[in-house]
């Protein structure tokens, strides 16, 4: 019988998907892989980021999923037609969740992106929003600066603030009202870039969409979990377990037990 629903990422962002789909569906098991070693995946080129994707999913296909989630924009935007080729189960990205959350937010139809490196210049957002409204407006910027704060756990540093100031300059006398966080990462730093871009700039998480996306399918599907219980979630990283562990209790509140994965050291590391 196969079993939870797993869920991938360059390191700890995809975490944020995580949080969202323990609020929403408690019954479901999930299987966390954070690529921590490698990240972050935006600077990376678009080929060695799809040859890391597949890596995972073949890896956590061990695990028999019922699903997969791809929680890293990066990745999403590079890979995740190949992906859904080469498994027979259902596979879902972070991306259009995201765009429709920000068409059902904005006001003047004038939608900001943030992203890494890889995902802006992909276009995918773009694409995903002008293939529902034409007639957006969309401003994207690259803040490459943000990913290593969160992995490494610096979000409450006082310089982390400049940081954020700094990288959205840019925007700040743009005419958008909502703000895509186009890197699961960033919700990490959601208060700081609140506080940055003002109350007239609703920031849009992929996160809950994602979600409701994953409920739909599954129930559609048949798949959702009925019998009562609490699962027992698995995490893995391919990093530092206890960096990853530290960052990952504080954002879910609960305590986990990470595994590292030491392959992904010796042999594509």
């Amino acid at each position: 019988m196969q079993q939870g629903i797993a869920i991938l990422d360059s390191g700890v962002g995809g975490l944020t998907v995580a949080k969202e789909v323990m609020r929403q569906l408690p019954l479901e098991k999930i299987i966390y892989f954070g690529d921590s070693l490698r990240a972050p995946y935006g600077p990376r080129p678009a080929d060695e980021v799809r040859k890391f994707t597949l890596q995972i999913v073949d890896y956590l296909l061990q695990f028999r999923p019922k699903m997969i989630v791809i929680a890293c924009n990066t990745a999403t935007a590079v890979a995740i037609e190949e992906i859904r080729n080469l498994v027979d189960i259902p596979v879902i990205g972070v991306i259009h969740p995201g765009a429709r959350a920000a068409i059902k937010t904005t006001r003047k139809g004038v939608v900001g992106v943030i992203g890494t490196e890889g995902t802006i210049l992909s276009g995918a957002y773009e694409k995903a929003l002008k293939s529902i409204s034409p007639d957006l407006e969309i401003i994207s910027l690259s803040c490459p600066r943000f990913v290593p704060l969160v992995e490494q756990g610096l979000i409450e540093l006082e310089d982390t603030y400049e940081t954020v100031k700094q990288s959205l300059e840019q925007l700040q006398h743009t005419s958008i009202d909502c703000l895509i966080l186009g890197c699961t990462h960033y919700p990490f730093l959601s208060s700081i870039i609140s506080d940055v871009m003002g109350p007239d700039v609703s920031l849009i998480s992929s996160a809950d969409e994602t979600a409701r996306e994953i409920s739909t399918i599954l129930y559609h599907r048949g798949l959702l979990e009925h019998k009562i219980h609490k699962p027992i979630h698995q995490f893995l990283c391919s990093g530092d377990p206890e960096l990853f562990k530290r960052i990952a209790e504080k954002w879910l509140n609960e305590e986990i037990k990470v595994n590292a994965v030491v392959w992904q050291v010796t042999q594509i590391g």
